[in-house]
């Protein structure tokens, strides 16, 4: 969806303008209504980001690292913000191409209309988010939209997909945040003792237990395994 409504909005041939919505955004598009999709879908972006794509994970499992680590502030939110916004790109680049063979290159071609193309643009991403979100979740809001039962997955509407995705993703992040805080709770733990027991009651164990753990965290090569780990996860 993200690739189409950019790529529909940039390159959409000028034409005379209607008075009704669908036949802008059909095939006798105008640059008026071009740039209003523009920027409205550059104010949707970031939730359309966060909402359909890997990047709850990945946000999560960073954070949680961090934590783990003590640094508060190393990395910056900048430097995750852009190694997940990357990861993300590299892990919807095969949606991404669905979505530009199904959608985009018809809908340049005049073969479709621009609703059309929204539907078929859709499909690609809501297969994908269904193949992450859990059956409990998607009961879950199922039942909470009062709709009748669908006979199969690909039945279930976008406004319940995607709501249950985000769940799916949000308990995914923080299973995997949780193993990765356990090795470093450890080396708290035993720091924590060994200055207690020798009577250091003055120095905080913070300040001998964080440098081990980055020490312990580049030793491993961390970053590596944590890419790798999360590549693996989708």
């Amino acid at each position: 969806m993200i690739p189409l409504l950019l790529v529909a909005a940039a390159k959409a041939q000028s034409g005379l303008p209607g008075l009704d919505l669908s036949g802008h955004i059909g095939n006798e598009n105008s640059i008026p209504w071009t740039i209003v999709f523009t920027l409205t879908l550059l104010t949707l972006l970031p939730a359309i980001l966060l909402s359909m794509t890997p990047m709850v994970r990945l946000l999560v499992v960073f954070h949680f690292l961090r934590q783990a680590l003590g640094t508060q502030t190393a990395p910056s939110n900048q430097v995750l913000m852009g190694l997940g916004l990357m990861m993300t790109w590299f892990l919807m680049q095969p949606v991404l191409i669905q979505v530009d063979q199904q959608a985009v290159e018809p809908f340049r071609a005049g073969q479709i209309s621009g609703w059309d193309a929204l539907d078929r643009g859709s499909e690609p991403v809501k297969t994908y988010m269904l193949r992450y979100a859990r059956e409990k979740d998607l009961a879950l809001f199922v039942s909470a939209s009062m709709t009748a039962r669908p006979a199969k997955p690909e039945d279930v509407p976008m406004r319940v997909v995607v709501p249950a995705y985000m769940l799916s993703e949000l308990k995914a992040g923080f299973e995997i945040g949780a193993v990765l805080f356990l090795p470093f709770l450890l080396v708290d733990m035993v720091v924590a003792s060994i200055t207690t027991s020798i009577g250091m009651f003055q120095l905080p164990p913070v300040v001998i237990s964080t440098p081990l753990k980055i020490l312990l965290f580049v030793m491993v090569d961390g970053w590596n395994l944590l890419a790798g780990s999360l590549l693996k996860s989708f």
